[in-house]
């Protein structure tokens, strides 16, 4: 059963999975359809919380930047704060309310901008295990160049991206560098021994939604992704 809850300016459409060991936040510009999150949670036997109602452009950009499409209000850069706000307040509130006491991992999935959140909180802090990005806004402004100059932290979990084959094509121009910058993401994770999984699929940005959190959902959780 589909279970809502409003923590501070979040909305979650929870579905607890009763002794699951696993939970998986999905950071969400909009509600997620009712029976797929049921679906997955009961496949993938995992607890699942959506969480819409963030401030999209300004709590998952990771610092100040030029707006996007050009004449569009700058980026604040406030996702220091909503990282606090993630893992101080709402994820213990929704833990409590769910009752998931057992569990030993946490999962974090994001897509366009949510998807650069959930990279760039890998990297500066350990609350969640696994990640998967799905077109992640990795044009912004200076997060490729500030990614490669990390010491990538040793990780328990594995990334895994997709991207849409069109969405280099954006009539945006800033977002056509999407596909090489994901690429220069991926290779730089590989190459410090983070497992990850790249899929270039049919399609340009935010097409086939739930088709493409369903291959992430199926990538993070195949038996060999349970590993390690």
């Amino acid at each position: 059963m589909i279970k809502n809850y409003q923590i501070g300016e979040c909305y979650c459409q929870c579905r607890a999975n009763a002794g699951s060991a696993t939970v998986t936040y999905i950071l969400t510009p909009m509600d997620l359809p009712e029976a797929w999150l049921e679906q997955t949670a009961k496949r993938h036997d995992i607890s699942i919380v959506a969480i819409a109602g963030m401030d999209w452009d300004n709590d998952l950009t990771p610092w100040p930047a030029t707006g996007v499409p050009t004449g569009t209000p700058d980026f604040q850069g406030h996702a220091g704060r909503f990282l606090k706000f993630l893992a101080h307040t709402l994820t213990p509130a929704i833990e409590r309310k769910l009752g998931l006491e057992r569990l030993t991992r946490r999962d974090l999935v994001g897509v366009s901008l949510s998807g650069l959140f959930t990279l760039w909180q890998w990297v500066v802090s350990d609350e969640f295990d696994s990640i998967a990005s799905l077109s992640g806004s990795f044009w912004y402004e200076g997060f490729v160049d500030w990614l490669r100059k990390q010491p990538m932290p040793a990780k328990p979990g594995m990334a895994y991206f997709l991207l849409g084959d069109k969405e280099a094509e954006a009539p945006v121009p800033q977002f056509r560098s999407v596909a090489v910058d994901t690429k220069r993401v991926v290779e730089y994770l590989r190459d410090n021994g983070i497992r990850t999984e790249f899929e270039m699929v049919p399609g340009n940005h935010y097409q086939d939604g739930i088709p493409r959190l369903t291959r992430a959902f199926e990538a993070l959780y195949t038996s060999s992704s349970r590993q390690g």
